[in-house]
């Protein structure tokens, strides 16, 4: 009887070994069957240390230009690397997935994808001309709530869905400090392009294409620089309105979801669980009660009655699955199927960020597209 060996695993390099690199990407790809995580880039001492720790069989490169040797190094032999992630600030997106593109690199790259849409759409060419694999990390398309909610439009649970409701709220009223917070345009900070890239890439995979958009971007906090408290009011061509609300200084969380519907309307509170594990040292292989919820913070489906008085039916609430990103960019590797979020999607995202910015800047709603 013949036995197929199995194939070796794809070998994965992760420049960035911030918040997204440790926190998000390195376990994932440690996690996932198919893929290793060969070499971290970092020039920060105490976060090579900590790669070296947490993985302590990984290569530690000091810039993006030892990884892009090690990447092409002897034309695919053993040690090349398969995969390229990048995790860096959002500044250096554009240029490190041109280059891993212009090289024939397979890429991931951390949300947002670029600054603007007319960008992503270049790296998407790009990555058609040259045949090369790109794709977009958007993990919360993996949300528990996001998935149970598709499961209840799947089901025609809600009827026709009027209006979208998503928050993505903290209470941070001290600033951190670091590119996330500054006002350089450049470093393509604030809120409206980290939290809102989530929130509206989840309405626009749930209720299609945007047409309108309306804005307010506020900088509430003593001595910050960009948005720190932001709505976004988004119109879909096929009639549903989107109100997403992402801030960092509200004092009183609203609910995760609040869904209507012509039928009944869905709410559910707090967020999917797996960052606050991933943040803890919890990990999707050893961890058998990954992505799991407890009964008592299911949503609640119903009409007329309020959630927080008993109201309505629980939900069961899907298990989170942050794994199924990366499963899903190992078989497109090995297997040649579709990229789980494309740069194309990434740009359509993009120019809704686009027109909330402008939006909010001249007190206008703004037609997608005009």
């Amino acid at each position: 009887m013949n036995v197929t060996a199995p194939a070796s695993p794809l070998r994965v390099g992760l420049i960035g070994y911030g918040l997204a690199g440790s926190v998000f990407h390195a376990p994932l790809v440690a996690a996932t069957e198919g893929l290793v995580l060969d070499t971290v880039v970092t020039s920060d001492p105490a976060r090579q240390a900590q790669a070296r720790a947490e993985f302590p069989d990984v290569r530690i490169a000091a810039s993006a230009a030892e990884l892009w040797d090690i990447a092409e190094d002897a034309g695919g032999k053993e040690g090349a690397l398969d995969l390229v992630v990048i995790a860096s600030p959002n500044k250096t997106h554009v240029p490190l997935a041109t280059t891993a593109l212009t090289a024939g690199i397979p890429v991931v790259v951390d949300k947002p994808l670029a600054a603007t849409a007319a960008e992503a759409r270049e790296l998407s060419a790009l990555a058609e001309r040259t045949g090369t694999f790109l794709s977009v990390f958007q993990n919360r398309r993996w949300d528990n709530d996001f998935l149970t909610l598709r499961r209840l439009l799947a089901d025609g649970e809600l009827g026709e869905v009027q209006r979208f409701e998503s928050r993505f709220e903290r209470w941070r009223p001290q600033l951190k400090g670091g590119w996330r917070e500054s006002g350089a345009p450049e470093e393509i900070g604030g809120l409206l392009y980290d939290l809102g890239s989530h929130v509206v890439d989840q309405a626009l995979v749930l209720f299609g294409p945007a047409v309108r958009v309306y804005a307010e971007t506020d900088t509430r906090r003593p001595g910050a620089e960009t948005d720190d408290d932001t709505f976004i009011a988004v119109t879909h061509a096929n009639g549903v309105r989107s109100h997403l609300y992402v801030s960092a200084t509200t004092a009183q969380l609203g609910p995760r979801m609040r869904v209507l519907g012509s039928r009944a309307g869905y709410v559910k509170y707090g967020l999917d669980p797996q960052e606050g594990a991933l943040r803890e040292g919890l990990r999707p292989r050893t961890d058998v009660l990954w992505g799991e919820e407890p009964p008592h913070m299911w949503g609640r489906l119903g009409s007329g009655e309020s959630p927080l008085t008993g109201g309505g039916t629980p939900v069961p609430t899907e298990h989170g699955d942050y794994p199924a990103y990366y499963a899903a960019v190992a078989a497109a590797l090995r297997e040649g199927g579709p990229a789980p979020v494309t740069a194309l999607e990434a740009a359509h995202c993009l120019d809704v960020l686009e027109a909330a910015r402008r939006s909010s800047r001249d007190g206008v709603a703004v037609e997608i597209g005009s």
